[in-house]
């Protein structure tokens, strides 16, 4: 498996990260810790998780679930070294802690019930999963309203957060900070605050990228590049879309459309001509749709590191083989087409 560096935390991580967030949902606790050990096995120590797993869907009574699975893992295994391991917290909603915002008087409440669940003493990446202000993620593009808070006290709420992250680095229970569904110019104000006060600086974003969601692809692009901010990249698969499983209206038993029909607003008229297009580029040059679409990732002119997930052993083999996949020049070509026919399916 290669190695990359995460950004400037000093970390060097595998080149897939996997994501957990089935686990105490689609997956069983014994499923979870045996997706663990294949991970680690095949040289995939970059977990991700975060205080709200699992999903599909999320519910008040599973909330923190996945921590748990971990934390019994990594008490079970005693392999917590060997694993790079990134969570988050919350934002505003009906989620984790009452739905409470990320702000710096909560941060410190959320951290040590992560701890706590996970049965550690630190975290590698701790990230924000969504901005307090509100976020264009999730499918809320299409109904955007940036809101009416001004940029200083957007700011001064960021400056409490990282004034209460600087004392949980030094205090070694964080060892890095991380954005999760950001825009530019939030991630820019929190760079320029860390810089400017000696703070924690967000060293990557966890935003959704895929075939089939580009936005990243070019204000986000500039900004990760410039300030070695790597795309810890979710959904790559566009949640089981790329897979080419749900084409023809098909939801397979025990799959993420069963549980969440629209996939979160995925499923639209546009999609499966979309996916059509990428199932025909992989049949055409002899690979498989799910590693094609992981590989083109990691491909990017931005440094990209994949979230994998699955729910079963044979979709886990399958995406972690992703990382010995290259695309070639003609492949690319012919994704550069297909976009631009289908530019945003969703």
């Amino acid at each position: 498996m290669q190695r990359i560096p995460l950004g400037t935390t000093g970390l060097d991580v595998s080149a897939i990260c996997l994501g957990t967030m089935t686990w105490g949902t689609q997956n069983t606790e014994a499923e979870g810790h045996a997706q663990a050990d294949f991970a680690l096995e095949r040289g995939v120590d970059f977990w991700d998780t975060a205080e709200m797993y699992p999903t599909n869907p999320v519910r008040a009574g599973t909330i923190g679930l996945t921590e748990t699975i971990l934390g019994t893992w990594f008490a079970k295994s005693g392999r917590r070294d060997k694993v790079v391991l990134a969570t988050k917290i919350t934002g505003p909603g009906r989620f984790a802690r009452g739905g409470a915002p990320a702000t710096g008087a909560n941060l410190r409440d959320a951290v040590e019930g992560s701890l706590a669940r996970l049965q550690t003493d630190y975290i590698d990446l701790y990230q924000i999963h969504w901005p307090n202000r509100g976020s264009y993620h999730f499918r809320q593009i299409w109904g955007y309203d940036p809101g009416s808070a001004t940029a200083g006290e957007v700011e001064a709420e960021m400056l409490d957060f990282l004034t209460v992250a600087g004392a949980l680095v030094k205090e070694g229970k964080i060892r890095a900070f991380g954005l999760s569904n950001e825009s530019v110019w939030g991630a820019a104000k929190w760079l320029a605050l860390a810089d400017r006060h000696g703070l924690p600086r967000m060293a990557t974003v966890q935003n959704e990228y895929s075939l089939l969601c580009r936005q990243f692809d070019s204000d986000w692009a500039e900004l990760s590049v410039r300030e070695n901010m790597p795309l810890l990249a979710y959904s790559p698969l566009a949640m089981g879309l790329l897979s080419g499983k749900y084409a023809g209206g098909v939801i397979p038993h025990a799959s993420r459309r069963e549980a969440t029909p629209e996939l979160g607003g995925r499923v639209t008229a546009q999609v499966f001509p979309a996916v059509a297009a990428y199932l025909r580029i992989a049949a055409e040059y002899g690979l498989d749709p799910c590693q094609m679409a992981i590989a083109f990732t990691r491909q990017r002119p931005f440094a990209t590191i994949p979230i994998i997930g699955a729910t079963t052993p044979e979709q886990l083999a399958t995406n972690i083989g992703a990382a010995d996949v290259t695309l070639s020049e003609d492949v690319l070509d012919e994704i550069a087409a297909a976009y631009r026919d289908h530019p945003q399916p969703y």
